[in-house]
């Protein structure tokens, strides 16, 4: 009977003239009666639609219509309006309130779609034609046809084919369901994937459900391969996070020897520096140069953090040198303290940090594969400190003798060092890095207190695991986990997925206890 009704509704469409203005029939027969006869009614309405049809059709969508036996009233501001003529006019008591079951709420929004096709705008069509293409309906083609035809952006007119072969799937013609089903098939998109399975249930054409069948077939060896590209993304992306929380701890564990378990809040302390940086441009600066907060907040958050990890190190670290299990003790009591320190100043609440402007939405590379581009960002920016942090060790003065002082500190203080200022510099270098951890964290979460307890487990593991003291282990291990965390968690799940990877570590630190990259020595186990 649906279907009937759709057809009919076709019909009438192709020989609507345009331009026809909403009469007192039309409207009554879309605010009233059976719900198959109103969505026939508002589908003839749509094609010829002038402003009043446009402005009944939101009244409908926002409840605000009443109706007696023979008229219909906008509702506005408690007061009763035609919408055929615009004029106020007095509605009854006994007028009752239109109500819209959710197929036809559905027709509500698919009709506003339509409506949307002429918009000036090209972002408005594109996204009415992705509504249309969820809601399809046969009854809707000659509207979409009309869109089509003067539709000149290629990506939206490829949309809108995709709608009319949507809308053709419902046919009566066995042809053009066929014909639907291969046009479909070409979009290689999870949505047409979804149409074409909730039509093969309904399908019973044999030679029609064999096609859909090779057209879903054909669809899921597309997306296979975005899945694949998702996967190895968000494992690098992964990968990249614990490179940032990782890279501080290198030098202040990898490089000095010290286990500082407040290094999660120092990479805290660079992301609420980035709250207050946001705050800072939101008050003084929100319409000129407001997305660009986040590049000033990257030198405050690693000065923050350095700061702080150089107060650190001179008030409590420098008298627990060599003396693993205090110092482990004293690193965790700070860590309470700047916990409790940022609750006092910011709350206990998490805070929110904007991404600014370029880096909102992604990167459409397939269907089913869109690349967010703040996690490209924080991708880019690892590598950026990597390269940073390596030139710096490996190519400067400050470098040289931070290796000499972790080497052999007794010849390095021979030979003129301040090994002192060095500790102090090495230390307040890697709590900067994690600064700037916290710096990119707070672009893909939530800032809190509790921030840095979630990544120092982690950030330990990346670090033993691929060598102490050596930043190219630390890297490896970084992408290494992050990538096979994500293709586990695609398999079992994430909590199954964390366990795999704590047991995989802890097998590789049994086999090979010196991480991926051994320092090389005279010693045998070296």
């Amino acid at each position: 009977m649906r279907l009937i009704h759709f057809c009919f509704a076709a019909l009438l469409l192709l020989v609507a003239l345009p331009g026809h203005a909403l009469t007192a029939e039309e409207a009554k027969a879309i605010a009233s009666g059976d719900t198959e006869e109103r969505i026939v009614a508002l589908d003839k309405a749509v094609l010829t639609a002038d402003d009043k049809t446009a402005a009944f059709i939101q009244a409908m969508a926002d409840d605000a219509v009443r109706y007696t036996e023979d008229k219909v009233f906008l509702i506005k501001d408690d007061k009763g309006y035609d919408p055929v003529t615009g004029a106020e006019a007095a509605v009854p008591d006994d007028a009752e309130d239109v109500v819209n079951n959710n197929l036809m709420r559905g027709a509500l929004d698919a009709a506003q779609a339509v409506l949307a096709l002429t918009s000036a705008d090209e972002k408005v069509r594109a996204e009415a034609a992705q509504n249309l293409l969820k809601e399809p309906s046969e009854s809707r083609l000659p509207a979409v046809e009309k869109a089509l035809a003067a539709e000149s952006n290629p990506a939206i007119k490829a949309r809108l084919e995709l709608v009319r072969a949507a809308s053709m799937l419902s046919s009566a013609d066995p042809a053009k369901r066929i014909a639907a089903a291969k046009a479909l098939a070409v979009s290689k998109s999870p949505d047409t994937k979804l149409l074409l399975n909730q039509r093969l249930a309904d399908e019973t054409d044999a030679s029609v459900k064999a096609v859909i069948v090779a057209s879903i077939a054909s669809i899921d060896g597309a997306l296979v391969w975005g899945d694949r590209i998702n996967a190895v993304f968000s494992g690098i992306s992964l990968g990249s996070v614990l490179l940032l929380a990782a890279l501080g701890l290198a030098i202040t564990y990898g490089l000095m020897g010290v286990i500082n378990m407040a290094h999660g809040e120092l990479m805290m302390i660079g992301a609420y520096a980035t709250y207050v940086m946001q705050g800072v441009f939101q008050r003084y600066l929100p319409e000129v140069a407001f997305g660009w907060y986040l590049i000033a907040a990257i030198p405050v958050a690693f000065l923050a953090s350095a700061l702080v990890g150089a107060v650190l190190e001179r008030g409590v670290i420098r008298f627990l040198y060599g003396r693993p299990l205090e110092t482990l003790l004293a690193t965790w009591g700070i860590s309470l303290m700047l916990q409790q320190l940022v609750r006092t100043l910011f709350g206990a609440q998490n805070v929110g940090v904007e991404n600014p402007g370029w880096m909102s939405g992604g990167f459409t590379m397939l269907s089913n594969v869109t690349l967010p581009w703040n996690r490209i960002f924080i991708i880019v920016f690892a590598v950026l400190v990597l390269l940073a942090m390596g030139w710096l060790i490996g190519r400067t003065r400050l470098g040289l003798f931070v290796r000499g002082v972790t080497q052999n500190r007794p010849i390095a203080s021979c030979m003129g060092v301040n090994t002192a200022r060095i500790d102090t510099y090495a230390f307040a270098l890697g709590s900067g890095i994690a600064g700037l951890a916290g710096c990119a964290l707070s672009q893909i979460g939530n800032v809190g207190p509790d921030l840095g307890q979630s990544y120092i487990v982690d950030s330990f593991m990346v670090v033993v695991m691929g060598g102490v003291g050596q930043l190219a282990g630390t890297v490896y291990a970084a992408l290494g986990l992050g990538i096979l965390n994500k293709f586990i968690e695609g398999w079992a799940g994430a909590v199954l997925a964390k366990i795999a990877v704590l047991v995989f570590i802890i097998i590789f630190i049994q086999k090979r206890p010196q991480g991926i990259f051994a320092i090389k020595g005279r010693s045998a186990e070296a």
